[in-house]
């Protein structure tokens, strides 16, 4: 259906955002998590846990990057988190097609789910860790990012089996969590790949 211009960027915000096409879907569909859990171990994929992530810029980024990697899922809690929305999508570029996302209501919970199905948990902290280039990683493997400014929450930490950091040069500066994530996602797939 053709409408004017000026209704086109009310519903779409600007006419470079919309490229002069505006659709009306469906809300993201979240896959169940249990059903991710058994997916990524029949699979070997890796699960990325987000703690907290507020940035549906860093969102999106990290979803474009384990797409273009391939074998991760994403899990994401459903409170004190973004969650996949336009914005998300919109950066993500298609990478949510190619990574099952799901939401719980207790990132802890879901850990120790994890745990008990034989996952290992390592999680990022920006100084202390083990050197994720000289760190032999274990599989089946889960991934613990924190937010963009307070990191893992305490009593996540609490349930790591191993602690990685990103060496970098100089000592003080750090990644953002989307550069961070694809870092440490092509070292597991770099990893992965040796190993099979």
């Amino acid at each position: 259906m053709c409408v004017p211009k000026t209704k086109l960027l009310k519903v779409g915000g600007s006419h470079h955002t919309t490229q002069g096409i505006v659709a009306d879907v469906e809300d993201f569909h979240y896959a169940a998590y249990d059903e991710i859990l058994e997916r990524a171990l029949e699979k070997n994929k890796t699960l990325i846990l987000l703690d907290r992530l507020n940035d549906p810029q860093n969102l999106g980024g990290i979803i474009r990057s384990l797409g273009c990697l391939g074998n991760f899922s994403v899990v994401l809690p459903t409170h004190d988190s973004v969650s996949v929305t336009e914005a998300v999508l919109r950066v993500a570029c298609g990478g949510e097609n190619y990574v099952e996302i799901t939401q719980v209501s207790n990132l802890a919970q879901a850990i120790e789910h994890a745990k008990e199905a034989g996952f290992s948990i390592a999680g990022t902290v920006v100084e202390g860790g083990k050197d994720l280039f000289e760190t032999p990683l274990p599989f089946p493997l889960g991934l613990v990012m924190g937010s963009e400014q307070k990191g893992i929450r305490e009593m996540i930490k609490n349930k790591l089996d191993l602690e990685l950091t990103i060496p970098v040069s100089p000592r003080g500066m750090s990644f953002n969590v989307a550069h961070a994530t694809a870092i440490l996602a092509y070292e597991i797939a770099r990893q992965k790949k040796k190993k099979d």
